[in-house]
């Protein structure tokens, strides 16, 4: 059976039922539970802090009233880093590569972030869509420039995670795939692509991370703003 690069971006299926919800929720079992005791092993200790560390990051541009939503973000970014990191291994699917799950994740707490702010200082928030002292003719176009620019912010964020890790995977693929092609015929040039390879590799476990903080960053900047 012929397979395009695509194909490792389809859900897998067991007697027809797809296990995205399975692989989208199997990370989280890795992380172990917090236990009450005064010593703790080395992993629980690392555990917390990275924790702390996540929450300490994302919690400095948001003021008290947004400190609330810390538990929301923190999970937000151990799930998505930990399912963004475990994709790179071999033999495995990334659900983050979808965009309906990027967007389902990213449109609800853009929208929960928006009747935040219209719910507490409707005024604030509405004010956001006309800067001070835009002249009176460019009001309804300056208006419609910021509407359309705040509603695609939800979209803006399912596409960014996706298409990042959609391309990461793609160029690991076609390296990976060039290399065993030409490790017969030309071996200099295999073990050059190898080399390649691995610092791709590296780069894309960046990648991952980075793209787990942009996102999370992001909906705690749009927070701020409405609060």
């Amino acid at each position: 059976m012929n397979l395009s690069f695509f194909d490792q971006f389809t859900s897998p299926c067991f007697l027809g039922i797809p296990l995205i919800l399975l692989s989208t929720l199997f990370p989280a079992l890795l992380i172990p539970a917090p236990e009450n005791r005064w010593l703790t092993n080395r992993l629980s200790t690392l555990q917390l802090w990275i924790i702390h560390l996540i929450t300490k990051q994302l919690m400095i541009p948001l003021n008290k009233k947004g400190h609330k939503w810390a538990l929301i973000l923190t999970s937000l970014m151990v799930l998505l880093l930990t399912i963004n990191l475990l994709g790179l291994l071999p033999y495995t699917f990334t659900p983050t590569t979808q965009l309906s799950m990027n967007m389902a994740l990213a449109f609800p707490l853009w929208l929960a972030t928006l009747l935040t702010g219209l719910r507490n200082q409707p005024s604030a928030s509405l004010g956001h869509l006309l800067p001070e002292g835009t002249p009176t003719p460019l009001i309804p176009a300056l208006i419609m420039i910021e509407t359309t620019s705040l509603l695609i912010r939800p979209l803006a964020l399912g596409v960014r995670l996706t298409a990042n890790l959609t391309a990461g995977h793609l160029l690991i693929q076609l390296i990976s795939t060039a290399t065993i092609t030409l490790l017969p015929i030309m071996p200099a040039v295999s073990i050059l692509s190898t080399s390649i390879l691995l610092l791709l590799t590296i780069l894309e476990v960046a990648v991952a991370m980075i793209q787990a903080y942009v996102f999370v960053l992001l909906l705690s900047l749009y927070l701020q703003e409405n609060i």
